[in-house]
């Protein structure tokens, strides 16, 4: 007899809705795993304008009660770290959802600005500005080790990308959650809690080998064109003087991470 498929929710906040939508179901899905994938969009971000029809066409708006049916739920990044969590628009119904998952006991998976936003919900961690934009592909130290990290040893490459940070004092404080790997630059790479499904992911690992250039022409046009101060990826480039030939060298990270993300839901 077949297995039933796992089901997954994703809220996707990122900008770039739908290259992140064939992300993560690139990545999960070669996992070899049967599958469920559903996405969402917060429906309070677009309370007083129309959902634009992408959005709508590729995701369905946040339902608790079809959250509560999820075997796992993912929420995404989002371009938002500059932003106090306050400031949010759609801040009371993310914490609703993160309410839902903690209370069903689901399997969280939190990235990048979601972890940001979600470990100072649960745990009260203040998120800090960084000095410059985090953006480059580094070494992995491992200091705890995780079933997410199995297979993987110390020096694993992943990618960075964001410009903020979480206080790593006030974790390292806390008796709930324990810092399981983090880069060569010293930032965050993965934090999880001690008696929860919930792991917060620092990295955009469900990038493929162009998403960076990407990111970086995006921002590069969001300034008009003036590349003076804005961030280029290191460690990416073949040769970091000339932006071409982009290396997926976290390709095998990536592979291990999700199908071990995936074994931790079905054994949960």
């Amino acid at each position: 007899m077949s297995r039933q498929p796992l089901k997954i929710g994703i809220l996707n906040l990122m900008h770039d809705k739908e290259d992140t939508q064939k992300r993560f179901s690139r990545v999960l899905r070669d996992t070899g795993e049967n599958l469920e994938i559903t996405y969402f969009y917060p429906v309070n971000h677009y309370k007083n304008r129309e959902v634009p029809e992408l959005v709508a066409k590729i995701s369905q708006p946040l339902d608790l009660e079809l959250v509560r049916q999820m075997d796992a739920f993912i929420i995404t990044g989002a371009p938002l770290e500059k932003l106090p969590f306050s400031d949010i628009t759609y801040l009371d119904e993310l914490q609703g959802l993160m309410d839902t998952l903690e209370k069903q006991n689901i399997s969280q998976l939190y990235v990048c600005w979601g972890g940001m936003v979600a470990l100072n919900y649960f745990y009260g961690i203040h998120k800090e500005m960084l000095d410059a934009k985090l953006f480059g592909i580094y070494p992995q130290k491992i200091t705890n080790q995780s079933n997410l990290l199995k297979g993987l040893t110390n020096g694993f490459l992943a990618p960075h990308a964001r410009y903020a940070e979480m206080n790593k004092d006030d974790i390292l404080s806390s008796k709930d959650l324990i810092i399981n790997a983090y880069s060569s630059t010293g930032h965050l790479f993965l934090v999880s809690a001690k008696n929860k499904p919930q792991h917060f992911l620092f990295s955009h690992l469900e990038y493929g080998p162009n998403a960076f250039i990407k990111e970086y022409h995006r921002e590069l046009n969001a300034r008009g064109g003036d590349a003076v101060g804005l961030a280029k990826p290191t460690g990416y480039f073949k040769d970091d003087n000339n932006m071409s030939q982009p290396q997926f060298t976290w390709e095998n990270t990536q592979k291990k991470f999700f199908k071990n993300w995936i074994t931790v839901i079905t054994n949960h």
